[in-house]
């Protein structure tokens, strides 16, 4: 494990707090969020992880540094899956888009809390029972399968638990207050859509959880590296969805691609727990060459998309 200062995760706690707060506080009145101000909030939150990736190689080192780099470009790649989902959700609640900005704020919220538990328990068994990486590996290659065979794990808002438990809890309206997630009604409290669609999101996100975990756990297994590369690429979400809104589907050869860096992430799994397990002559990929890795099927993928659009043969 890293000997990280308790300043540095000073710094990182403070830059999301005051990143956060001033993201709020520019979005307090409901409002259409266009390409351009997504675009400039898109580079923002890209300027801050890598600013913070700097840091980290200046603090922490080289090696260090290209695994917080590489963590984070994974799960920037992942998370457009997170994408879809969101159109999908919006779209089966009617959320009118004014207010679409709110529910992912929060839903940004509850994947940090999340993700934390969830990368700290992996950070956890992975330091004390090395052979769980081959269980990681199964999971990305069944992904990998599901991706290729167009069977990717289908997700209905309506009936995901997350949101029948809402129903059970508290009842929820059918029509919208504005930004609000409570109205009172006849003398009781009663919820909006909107907390309906917040449990959508959040329920959406266990579900990826379960990819993107064992995929960035690959790249290292320092609680540090893993959970800021990951909130750092949670917390750019909501500007990339707004600035790619409507040109999702151009980029169809993207789950192509995804496809291939989860395959080459569970290999690399499986060479890490061979060569832990049974050999230290088994070679493991080095974090450079995966970021290369990534790097290229990213860029291979947008490209091929953009020039042979779907419609074409």
């Amino acid at each position: 494990m890293l000997a990280v200062p308790i300043w540095l995760w000073g710094v990182f706690a403070a830059t999301v707090v005051v990143s956060l707060a001033i993201d709020l506080l520019a979005h307090r009145s409901a409002h259409v969020i266009g390409f351009k101000e997504a675009a400039a909030w898109s580079g923002l939150w890209v300027g801050l992880a890598l600013t913070f990736g700097g840091l980290v190689f200046l603090v922490l080192g080289g090696t260090a540094g290209t695994e917080y780099t590489t963590a984070w470009l994974l799960e920037k790649s992942l998370s457009v899956d997170n994408l879809f989902v969101f159109a999908l959700i919006f779209a089966y609640f009617k959320v009118p888009r004014a207010y679409q900005h709110r529910v992912l704020f929060f839903g940004v919220m509850g994947a940090l809390v999340f993700r934390g538990i969830f990368l700290a328990a992996g950070v956890a068994v992975v330091s004390r029972f090395t052979a769980v990486l081959f269980v990681f590996a199964a999971i990305l290659f069944y992904s990998v399968y599901k991706i290729l065979k167009g069977e990717e794990e289908s997700f209905d808002p309506g009936k995901s638990f997350a949101v029948r438990l809402l129903r059970k809890v508290v009842p929820v309206r059918d029509t919208y207050a504005g930004t609000k997630f409570f109205v009172k009604e006849a003398g009781k409290h009663v919820a909006t859509p909107l907390l309906a669609v917040v449990a959508a999101i959040e329920a959406a996100d266990l579900i990826f959880a379960v990819d993107s975990v064992p995929a960035v756990l690959a790249v290292s297994d320092d609680a540090f590296i893993v959970y800021t590369s990951n909130a750092f690429a949670i917390l750019g979400l909501r500007a990339l969805y707004f600035m790619l809104s409507g040109l999702l589907d151009r980029f169809h050869y993207l789950s192509k691609g995804l496809a291939i860096i989860l395959g080459f992430i569970g290999v690399k799994l499986v060479l890490q727990a061979c060569h832990k397990l049974i050999s230290e002559s088994v070679p493991e990929i080095p974090s450079p060459v995966s970021l290369a890795v990534i790097v290229l099927v990213l860029t291979v993928s947008v490209v091929l998309s953009v020039r042979r659009p779907a419609d074409e043969p």
